[in-house]
């Protein structure tokens, strides 16, 4: 088998927001798009990345004297510039998967932003690269015909 690349596997067009995006707004879009991470650009350029649970931990907890009204409030001025993860670990589409992996490993990140010239192209995630093994033991399980 070839050496597989991100630019294969990787989600192509990711879903982004604004560091400006309010966390309410942040989690309607994971929530319509069916995602765990949002990449966070301003013009363009990847700026952080901001996951599921950095959302729920930005939210208050439900052991608090504050009414629903103040909640509501506080939780609309809560922005993910407050609480994105700034210039995260990225790859290029012509990494090998193999590379991303190890990287994902060794950092304890489930997914990464796929740049090219500067601009966000992807993202590569577990799920992605589980893809990958699933059809590599389908095609070992194919039987040989002559």
């Amino acid at each position: 088998m070839k050496t597989a690349l991100v630019k294969d596997w990787m989600t192509p067009n990711p879903v982004t927001a604004s560091p400006q995006t309010s966390l309410p707004d942040a989690l309607q879009l994971m929530q319509k798009h069916h995602i765990r991470r949002l990449l966070v650009t301003e013009h363009g350029r990847l700026v952080g990345i901001a996951t599921r649970g950095d959302l729920r931990a930005a939210q208050p907890s439900e052991a608090t004297s504050l009414s629903i009204f103040e909640l509501h409030y506080l939780i609309g001025r809560i922005t993910l510039d407050e609480i994105m993860t700034r210039d995260p670990l990225t790859v290029s589409p012509t990494t090998t998967i193999q590379e991303a992996a190890r990287l994902m490993l060794k950092h304890k990140v489930a997914g990464l932003p796929v740049i090219s010239d500067g601009r966000v192209v992807g993202i590569i995630t577990e799920s992605d690269i589980f893809r990958l093994v699933v059809r590599m033991w389908e095609q070992e399980d194919e039987p040989v015909t002559a």
